[in-house]
C-alpha cells in the first residue's frame, strides 16, 4: 500500500524542503512545510544559544504542534501529504539546546502533546556530512542561518544520527544525500519514488542505481 502521510527529516541544510516538494508532485500530494521563519526569537537564538535557547524551543514545539494538529483535523488520506514537520525533530534540538532544568519542564509540555498526534506512515532520514550541511546553508544565505556555527551544525548532526539510530516507531528510509541531488538528477527520484512505494516495514536504506 502506498503510503499517505510521509515525512521528510534530517538536519538543517540536508535538503527536506526540495525533496518534500520534488515527492509531492511525483506522488500527486501536496507539500506542507514548516514555518520556520516565523519564530520570533530565532535571530537572537542563532546570536545567543544559551540566552534564547528555551523560548525559541517552546515557540517551536508549540507551533510545529498546531501544524500537524491541523493536518490531522483534515482529511489526511484523501491525497498524499508530505511534510518535514514532525514534532519530534523538537525533542532532538530541545535536548542539545537546553539545560537539565529546563528540559524537564519542556519533557512535561512535550508528552502531553507528542500522543494526540498521528504517526507517520514513512520517515525519509536525509543525512550528510557536516561539511556538506554547513556549504549548502551557506549557498542558499538565509540572514537568521548566518551566525549558524559548523560546531553547532555538526553536533545537531550528531544528535540526529543517534535518534534515528534508535527510532522504531514508524517504517524508516534513510538516504545519505552528501553525493545525491534529486533536483538535479530525476532518476534517483524517480527511482526513490519507487523505494518508497514498496517499503514495507523496518528500516531500509536508499542506494540510487548507476
Amino acid at each position: 500500500m502506498e503510503p499517505r502521510y510521509l515525512v521528510v527529516e534530517g538536519p538543517i541544510g540536508v535538503g527536506k524542503t526540495s525533496l518534500v516538494s520534488l515527492l509531492a508532485d511525483e506522488l500527486g500530494g501536496r507539500a506542507v512545510l514548516e514555518e520556520t521563519e516565523n519564530n520570533p526569537f530565532l535571530f537572537r537564538f542563532y546570536r545567543d544559544r544559551r540566552r534564547w535557547a528555551f523560548q525559541t524551543q517552546l515557540f517551536f514545539l508549540l507551533s510545529r504542534y498546531r501544524q500537524q494538529e491541523d493536518l490531522a483535523q483534515q482529511d489526511l488520506f484523501s491525497s498524499a501529504t508530505i511534510t518535514d514537520a514532525f514534532l519530534p525533530k523538537d525533542r532532538i534540538f530541545a535536548s542539545l539546546n537546553l539545560s537539565p532544568d529546563e528540559l524537564v519542564l519542556y519533557d512535561q509540555v512535550y508528552g502531553l502533546l507528542r500522543p494526540r498526534l498521528p504517526k507517520p506512515d514513512l520517515v525519509i532520514y536525509l543525512h550528510a556530512e557536516t561539511d556538506v550541511l554547513m556549504q549548502r546553508v551557506r549557498q542558499r544565505g538565509r540572514d537568521y542561518e548566518k551566525d549558524l556555527t559548523w560546531e553547532y551544525l555538526h553536533d545537531l548532526n550528531r544528535a540526529y544520527n543517534e535518534f534515528f539510530f534508535a527510532y522504531t516507531e514508524t517504517p524508516l528510509l534513510v538516504i545519505q544525500t552528501t553525493d545525491i541531488d534529486f533536483v538535479k538528477n530525476p532518476a534517483d527520484l524517480t527511482d526513490l519514488v519507487r523505494q518508497i512505494r514498496q517499503m514495507k516495514g523496518g528500516v531500509q536504506y536508499y542506494v540510487p542505481k548507476r
